[in-house]
């Protein structure tokens, strides 16, 4: 294992090796979605030295490590499921319950306000909003999308089938935004969106689980939302919040384009209560 190999070679290794070595510790989650070009550009080294790190902890090059820090992802998710799983007892609805509460408190308590408000702005000065997310971020996507446009924001939530996420990436305009949803397992087509949307000119928005996620680095603000759940999958009582707060404060904002999206859903209410002959 990679943690293990550079804790037991760490004392013998040179002084810039080490510094590298603990960079890949400090940052072990998103080395999966780096490549070997990420990496030394993020730490601040060459390529070479990235892999020779990973010939000196016995891999045959950077992407066998990288192999194995996925694989010690996987076992570490296995394990912490199962664990949970085996201590659940007593009032699971009340647990359940409570860890929400916990996730949306942890978020209000450290999501930056200033950075919420310039998300907002974003959202309100696009031509278009795009958001997207696999998974349950998916879910997460579409009702971002529906709340929007409930508030007069014209948004759509892509998705993928005849045409994936990069593809559609031909459709979006500089004066859009994109709203990206990235939490665990961090899909990589969600972070390649992101980062070819930024350089599309884009304003880039990401809801993840935290600040550093591997999505962040191809944002312009992202908005850390704790997802922990009893389950190994990501609870969304906190992403709800956002999303409805997004939503609220546009609609805030911008009052005359909510009403008339009111206005014009009441039309449509009161020709479909129409009787017909």
């Amino acid at each position: 294992m990679v943690k293990e190999r550079i804790r037991s070679l760490h004392q013998d290794m040179p002084r810039n090796q080490k510094i590298l070595a603990e960079f890949v510790i400090d940052h072990i989650e998103e080395i999966p979605f780096w490549t070997v070009h990420t990496l030394a550009g993020e730490a601040g080294t060459s390529t070479a030295s990235v892999v020779r790190l990973a010939q000196r902890l016995g891999f045959s090059g950077y992407t066998a490590m990288r192999d194995d820090v996925v694989n010690l992802h996987k076992s570490d998710l296995n394990r912490d499921y199962v664990s949970r799983i085996e201590t659940l007892d007593g009032d699971v609805l009340s647990r359940v319950a409570n860890q929400d509460v916990v996730d949306i408190n942890d978020t209000l308590n450290h999501l930056n306000r200033a950075d919420f408000k310039i998300a907002v702005q974003y959202i309100l000065g696009a031509n278009r909003v795009y958001t997207a997310g696999l998974g349950i971020s998916h879910l997460m996507s579409e009702i971002l999308a529906y709340q929007l446009n409930q508030v007069g924001v014209p948004a759509i939530s892509l998705r993928t089938g005849d045409t994936n996420f990069l593809e559609q990436l031909a459709f979006f305009e500089k004066q859009d935004t994109l709203i990206a949803f990235s939490y665990p397992p961090f899909s990589k087509d969600t972070i390649q969106l992101a980062k070819l949307s930024r350089e599309k000119g884009l304003k880039v928005i990401a809801i993840t689980n935290k600040q550093a996620a591997p999505i962040s680095f191809h944002t312009d603000i992202s908005l850390p939302v704790k997802s922990k759940n009893i389950l190994y999958t990501n609870a969304f009582a906190a992403i709800s919040v956002i999303i409805n707060a997004l939503a609220t404060e546009c609609a805030h904002l911008d009052p005359a384009r909510a009403q008339l999206m009111l206005s014009h859903y009441e039309l449509i209410n009161g020709i479909s209560d129409e009787p017909t002959s």
